[in-house]
């Protein structure tokens, strides 16, 4: 069970917007690249600023980002927007705005800048082992523990305990272990599922 189980219902809500940008003329491709534009630029203010309560932007950030990414897949899907460049900036834009605002917390006091980074690696791992299974088999992986959502959930709340709490600091490097290990199980389950589909279509 992952917040990507609940996807639909999230999609729901926000079709009517959906269906406004779309009269507007917004297309799939500027929602995406804006979320990755706005995730690069929050991440370098934090980099530069890491001052506690400046995190209480990230979990606000990272729902819009949330919103964003499922108005461009929506926009794609349902108004015929679907193309390569499209795909590439959704999978390259997600990559890069995870690294943008998880390595802030590598600027806050006593936070271990290795740790942050092997879970950047491994949450790019969890992303391009969903892709390979897309290109073996025709579809997308996503199972958990730690998919995009959950990442999201995750550090969005340390980022709000952090601005409330900022004593709270001292536990990050173990939620990054944790984190790494989540990831890890992530990659597994999305590697099984991918031969498993595999096989079952031989």
């Amino acid at each position: 069970m992952t917040l990507y189980d609940i996807k639909p219902r999230f999609q729901k809500l926000l079709r009517p917007l959906t269906r406004m940008l779309y009269a507007r003329g917004v297309t799939a491709n500027q929602v995406t690249a804006c979320a990755a534009i706005l995730s690069v630029v929050l991440g370098i203010v934090l980099m530069c600023f890491p001052v506690p309560y400046l995190y209480l932007s990230l979990p606000i950030f990272l729902f819009i980002r949330m919103a964003l990414n499922a108005i461009d897949g929506m926009l794609a899907r349902e108004f015929n927007q679907k193309s390569q460049l499209g795909a590439v900036l959704n999978e390259t834009g997600d990559i890069i705005s995870d690294a943008a605002l998880y390595l802030a917390f590598a600027f806050l006091p006593g936070v271990n800048l290795w740790l942050v980074v092997a879970v950047i690696l491994l949450a790019w791992m969890t992303e391009f082992c969903g892709v390979l299974s897309q290109t073996l088999n025709g579809i997308r992986q996503y199972q958990g523990p730690l998919g995009k959502s959950d990442r999201a959930l995750l550090f969005g709340t340390c980022g709000l305990c952090i601005a409330i709490f900022p004593q709270t600091m001292v536990y990050l490097n173990a939620v990054f272990i944790l984190a790494g290990a989540l990831s890890l199980v992530t990659v597994l389950n999305r590697c099984r599922a991918a031969l498993k589909e595999g096989s079952d279509s031989e």
